[in-house]
C-alpha cells in the first residue's frame, strides 16, 4: 500500500514528506492506522547523529491509533482495537522479559537497524529499502509493527492524548517513581523540563514529593513546570544550588533527575545537589561517541550516593500503560495539558523547530 511519511535522508537534514510503499503485516505483526504521533526529542537524535540509524528512515516512535489488520499468529489483538505503540519491544520470552525487565528485551537490539528482527524490511521508496525508527515509524498515518510493541487500551481514552504514553510520559514518570524511588515527603530536583522532564515532575508529585525544583534555561518551560507540580524553578543548576541548600538545611535533594534533551557528561554539579545516600537518575541521551564524564568519585563513594541510568523508565508497557491511563482518568496525571501544539504531517519541520526553541512542552502530529 502507498502512504505518505516523514522521511529522513541524512544527518542534519530536514524531514521530507514522501509517498512510500508499506507492506502489510506478516506473522506476529499488525497494521495500525494512527490518530497521532508525539514529537519526542529521541527522534532528533537520529537527525543529529547522536544515535546512528540507517538512511533513509521514517522517524517517529510515539503513537496511538486503531488496529486495521492483523497477521498470522497474532494473539490478543484484533481489527478495531485502540492501541498505543511503544519503542521498546516486549517479546515475553527472552531472559530479560522473563525477569520482569521488559525494557531490556533482546528484540530491542533491532531498534535502530531499520529492519524487523527477521532481517526483512517493510517500507520502500523508489525501490530502495526504508527503515523505521525504533521499528515503528509513527511519522506516517499507517504503520506495520510487531505485536510485541503494541498495547491495547480502552476505547474511551482520546488517542491524541494516549500517544504521549508511548515513550516520553512513561520514561519521565518512571524516572521519578520507579528508578528514582521518590517517596512521600522527598525533596526532588528535575533538570530539564521539556516533555520527559514535565512527566518526571508529575511522577514526583504523584509519588508524594513535598518539594520539586524544576531547572531549565527556557522561561516558558519553567512556567509550565509549575502547573505540573513544581514548587520552585531556576534557569540553571548553579542558580538552584543555594536555594536547595537553604530549603533542606544543608541536606540537599533526596532525588535528582536529569532529563535534558542531550546530556554531555558533566555530572558533578547535579551530584552536588544530591544528598548523602541520595539517588541521581540519568534519563537523558548522550551521543554514542562520547565516552567520558566529569564526576567526583569521592563524592559518589564517600557520600554513599547512587548514580543510576535507565531506559524507558524501567517500564513494562502491558502493566504500566493502563496504570498511567487510570491516573489520567482520575486527574492525577495531566496529559492534555502537556500538548502545546498540534501539527499536520506537512508541518513536521515546524514542530521540530519549536522543540528546539523550547516553545512546546510536547508537539503532536495528528492524522485524524
Amino acid at each position: 500500500m502507498k502512504v505518505d511519511a516523514a522521511v529522513l535522508f541524512g544527518i542534519k537534514e530536514e524531514y521530507q514528506i514522501r509517498e512510500i510503499e508499506l507492506d502489510g503485516p506478516r506473522d506476529h505483526e499488525v497494521l495500525v492506522e494512527l490518530a497521532a504521533s508525539g514529537m519526542c526529542h529521541s527522534d532528533d537524535h537520529a537527525v543529529t547523529g547522536d544515535l546512528p540509524c540507517p538512511f533513509p528512515t521514517v522517524a517517529g516512535h510515539e503513537g496511538a491509533g486503531v488496529v486495521t489488520e492483523v497477521g498470522r499468529d497474532v494473539t490478543g489483538l484484533k481489527p478495531g482495537d485502540h492501541v498505543i505503540l511503544h519503542p521498546v519491544p516486549n517479546c515475553g520470552k527472552c531472559r530479560w522479559c522473563s525477569k520482569g525487565m521488559a525494557y531490556l528485551c533482546d528484540d530491542g537490539a533491532f531498534g535502530l537497524t531499520g529492519y524487523a528482527p527477521d532481517g526483512t524490511w517493510r517500507r520502500r521508496l523508489d525501490g530502495e529499502n526504508v527503515g523505521a525508527y525504533c521499528q515503528l515509524g509513527t511519522f506516517s498515518p499507517l504503520t506495520t509493527v510487531s505485536e510485541t510493541q503494541v498495547v491495547k487500551i480502552d476505547d474511551d481514552i482520546p488517542l491524541h492524548t494516549a500517544a504521549l504514553i508511548g515513550c516520553g510520559v512513561t520514561t519521565g514518570f518512571g524516572a521519578a517513581t520507579t528508578v528514582g524511588q521518590v517517596k512521600p515527603g522527598d525533596f526532588v530536583v528535575v533538570v530539564g523540563v521539556g516533555g520527559v522532564g514535565s512527566a518526571a515532575v508529575q511522577g514526583a508529585r504523584v509519588a508524594g514529593a513535598s518539594t520539586i525544583v524544576a531547572v531549565d534555561p527556557i522561561e516558558f518551560r519553567r512556567e509550565q513546570a509549575l502547573g505540573f507540580g513544581a514548587t520552585h524553578t531556576f534557569a540553571s543548576v548553579e542558580e538552584a544550588f543555594d536555594t536547595v541548600r537553604d530549603l533542606t538545611r544543608g541536606v540537599m535533594a533526596d532525588v535528582t533527575i536529569i532529563t535534558v534533551g542531550v546530556f554531555h557528561g558533566d555530572l558533578a554539579p547535579v551530584l552536588a545537589l544530591t544528598s548523602k545516600g541520595g539517588r541521581c537518575v540519568l534519563t537523558s541521551i548522550t551521543p554514542v561517541h562520547e565516552t567520558t564524564a566529569n564526576i567526583s568519585l569521592f563524592d559518589l563513594g564517600m557520600m554513599n550516593k547512587t548514580l543510576v541510568g535507565h531506559i524507558f523508565g524501567c517500564a513494562n508497557p502491558r502493566a504500566d500503560f493502563p496504570r498511567l491511563l487510570d491516573l489520567y482518568r482520575s486527574g492525577a496525571l495531566l496529559l492534555d495539558e502537556m500538548i502545546t501544539t498540534t501539527y499536520d504531517l506537512s508541518q513536521i519541520n515546524e514542530g521540530v523547530a519549536a522543540m528546539h526553541e523550547g516553545t512546546n512542552v510536547r508537539g503532536v502530529v495528528t492524522y485524524k
